[in-house]
């Protein structure tokens, strides 16, 4: 494995790429070893806890990579088959550095790893996956030493119980024992054939409530569809069972769990956006005057329910490592991406797709209102959602954009916090490289419908065409 396979591989705050081609059980072993000697580097508790997801290639790996670290004289904890929102929870519950083996909703053909510290904290290419790489690329050539020490010893442990009984001691007592307008209330979910097809059983057996699941086998080939909620076409299937069963909310999970997506009961996509600005709400009548995180895709109904709530809203850049790293600095208590990801200062600031589609699960029961009633008024503007497009050139694409609206007769302001975004009074467009896809991402917000979809369709065409 060279410098430039591992440039490839190692992204902004995660590890991704190719089975058998790139993600390989050697590059696990050596990541092992190379995330051990980070972890005695940063003083870290010696003992790893390791989760997988349900692709095939991922027990190798995470066997591979356990191996490496026992190799250094530290010890592993496997927890098994787990979103990755259950490895925060260990990670924060244990307070042990962790990995987590998964490609969330990429392909089946890929694979990769989630690393982070003791108590979840994350670990982005400024925070250690730098160095980490350094490692690898220095033990392949000159060889890796041998500590003069015992090797390490692995053991198992089931931590789904208590991940679950985690999950609603943040919420009062009877908040789930409620009936919703006078019945159980019904609640369809789509697994994907992921990881929410492990934990969503446990959790929903705690609520008073009918549930409608398909996809739930874990199945890491992906028969029915890809576990890409962000993709409407993967959520066909989810609005067709909340329309046949007359579901009150329907949830659909990505391949690792960590990222959730609802449905109403009309069989209508929530945008994640509302869902933040719900969440947020809650959070700052329980924590008045808090600051929260938002990401600069969300729509700006975001900040305006934050600072209506009394709550300090702050901006930040898309990626996990990044809300983490700002909500630990700025003590936040919540924090939102337009992408599905959700984090909670009760969480460990960790991000957990169960923990929003609790929130609300609990939010329909307290209102007695239908989802779409809910969050009615937090649908202010209209939104495309993400648009991704395969692009050879992404900084190109990107800078024939900003030569477009620097001629533009309607006063605009420029920002480059992550990839390009351009603010008008009446609508806003972010256009960024993905950082583990060949893929250019196109988020469009406009004061009307009329006025986004005409935005959308000249900024596609110019990223289309050039």
């Amino acid at each position: 494995m060279n410098r430039e396979l591992l440039d490839k591989i190692i992204k902004a705050y995660d590890i991704r790429g190719l089975v058998d081609d790139e993600v390989t059980p050697d590059f696990a072993f050596a990541l092992g070893i190379a995330f051990a000697k980070f972890v005695e580097r940063e003083r870290e508790p010696a003992t790893v806890v390791v989760g997988e997801d349900m692709r095939p290639s991922s027990p190798d790996l995470a066997t591979a990579f356990s191996d490496g670290i026992t190799s250094q004289g530290l010890d592993v904890v496997r927890i098994g088959l787990a979103s990755t929102d259950q490895l925060y929870f260990a990670s924060g519950h244990l307070q042990l550095p962790g990995a987590m083996f998964t490609a969330s909703h990429n392909p089946a053909e890929y694979n990769g790893i989630k690393l982070c510290k003791s108590g979840a904290r994350p670990i982005g290419q400024e925070s250690g996956l730098l160095w980490i790489k350094d490692q690898i690329a220095f033990g392949i050539e000159e060889g890796f030493p041998i500590p003069n020490r015992p090797v390490g010893k692995e053991s198992v442990r089931d931590l789904l119980p208590d991940y679950v009984s985690f999950l609603f001691s943040l919420f009062p007592k009877d908040a789930f024992s409620r009936e919703f307008l006078g019945r159980p209330i019904r609640i369809a979910i789509d697994a994907g054939n992921g990881m929410g097809g492990h934990t969503a059983p446990a959790v929903m057996a705690k609520i008073h409530a009918v549930v409608d699941g398909i996809y739930f086998e874990l199945d890491g080939t992906f028969p029915n569809h890809e576990a890409n909620p962000i993709e409407p076409k993967n959520l066909v299937d989810l609005q067709n069972l909340v329309r046949e069963k007359n579901a009150d909310i329907g949830l659909a999970f990505d391949g690792d769990a960590d990222r959730c997506f609802l449905i109403d009961q009309n069989g209508d996509l929530v945008s994640p956006s509302a869902l933040t600005a719900l969440i947020a709400e809650r959070e700052i009548l329980k924590n008045p005057g808090s600051p929260v995180i938002y990401n600069l895709i969300c729509s700006r109904t975001v900040p305006e329910v934050i600072k209506e709530a009394g709550g300090k809203p702050l901006r930040s850049r898309v990626g996990h490592s990044y809300i983490k790293k700002m909500m630990a600095e700025n003590k936040a208590i919540f924090g939102g991406e337009h992408s599905g990801h959700f984090y909670f200062k009760d969480f460990w600031c960790a991000d957990s797709g169960m923990l929003a589609a609790l929130h609300a699960i609990a939010a329909l029961l307290e209102s007695q209102q239908t989802l779409s009633e809910l969050l009615e008024r937090f649908n202010r503007y209209s939104l495309s959602g993400e648009i991704n497009t395969k692009v050879e050139d992404q900084q190109l694409a990107i800078a024939k954009i900003r030569e477009h609206f620097l001629s533009s007769a309607v006063p605009v302001e420029f920002d480059e916090l992550d990839g390009l975004t351009v603010t008008a009074a009446d609508w806003a467009v972010n256009v960024r490289p993905s950082n583990t896809e060949p893929l250019l991402r196109l988020n469009v917000e406009g004061i009307t419908p009329e006025v986004m979809g005409e935005l959308r369709d000249l900024v596609l065409r110019i990223i289309r065409n050039g």
